[in-house]
């Protein structure tokens, strides 16, 4: 029993500064997340319903969008609860499951955003074997690929950490972050294990990144050459385009204010810094794929001229 933690509840202090003017901000954020719920939620209704957009790159697009419901259902209800009590606390379970949430929810992005640049790949260099490539079987391969890897990764993750013996139970943030507790641990502990895993997460989602940037190498070398695919490139490419680079910099600001920042900074600028990637993406890419994807842009049309008469 010498590994297990005595820790049972977390205190979630990264909240405090903001305490001040927590029901203006409960308010701005209840709206920003029902934001978040419609455009998301629109956009998946949309895809299921109509026949039409039952194809790979709309199907990938959906799961996109369920990444994005399901990331963000990991931090606004309980930081809306937050806003509303006394004391900022979470169990202990809860917080090792709302840390995975996060880190599976990003990296899931990611992995979907790699799925969706190798349709496009095949759709635009490889146009004549796209249908024998993009089979149903395949896609379905795909879409579990971009959930089961991320799911598998931080579940290990997790579950080294939770045998971690635990000297602190304050996290200076909104929300539990894997490596914050990781650093709550005992002088005496071992970490090497955390380490590696992280390190491998890292070498993983890299490759990713590797990966994308490869297929939008040949892409954009077609494009080049023909203004058939040029057009075919501006129509849904460039979608995917902003939304790899929002993601992506949001994640790196992240990550180099997490290795660089300094701790001078007021906490609630901290907080808005560690919680970019829940704010943009969710509505940005719903927005970006609705009004420059033609199949979607004029379904939304049709549904508001119909509601229109």
């Amino acid at each position: 029993m010498d590994n297990v933690s005595v820790v049972r509840i977390f205190t979630l202090s990264g909240i405090n500064e903001t305490m001040n003017y927590r029901l203006t901000i409960f308010s701005f954020t209840l709206l920003y997340y029902c934001v978040i719920l419609f455009v998301n939620i629109s956009l998946i209704a949309i895809i299921i319903l109509d026949e039409n957009l039952h194809e790979p790159m709309y199907i990938l697009l959906c799961n996109f969008c369920i990444n994005g419901l399901y990331g963000t259902i990991g931090f606004y209800p309980k930081f809306l609860l937050d806003l509303l009590s006394s004391s900022q606390e979470i169990s202990y379970s809860g917080c090792l499951f709302q840390a995975f949430i996060m880190y599976s929810f990003a990296c899931a992005d990611l992995s979907i955003l790699a799925v969706m640049a190798y349709d496009r790949y095949l759709a635009i260099c490889r146009p004549l074997h796209y249908h024998s490539y993009m089979t149903k079987r395949r896609l379905s391969q795909l879409v579990c690929f971009s959930w089961f890897t991320p799911f598998c990764i931080f579940s290990i993750s997790i579950l080294l950490t939770s045998r971690l013996r635990l000297c602190g139970s304050n996290i200076q943030k909104l929300f539990c972050v894997n490596w914050v507790i990781v650093k709550l641990a005992c002088s005496d502990v071992d970490t090497i294990s955390n380490d590696v895993i992280s390190y491998a997460t890292i070498f993983i989602y890299v490759s990713h990144g590797f990966f994308i940037v490869w297929t939008y190498m040949h892409l954009i070398k077609k494009c080049v050459r023909s203004i058939e695919d040029r057009v075919k490139f501006m129509q849904t490419c460039v979608p995917h385009l902003i939304s790899l680079i929002t993601f992506l910099v949001v994640i790196v600001f992240d990550l180099m204010y997490k290795r660089f920042g300094s701790t001078d900074l007021p906490q609630s600028l901290q907080n808005l810094i560690a919680i970019e990637f829940l704010l943009i993406p969710p509505v940005m890419n719903p927005l970006i794929y609705g009004f420059k994807l033609t199949k979607i842009r004029h379904r939304i049309l049709g549904l508001v001229y119909i509601k229109g008469q």
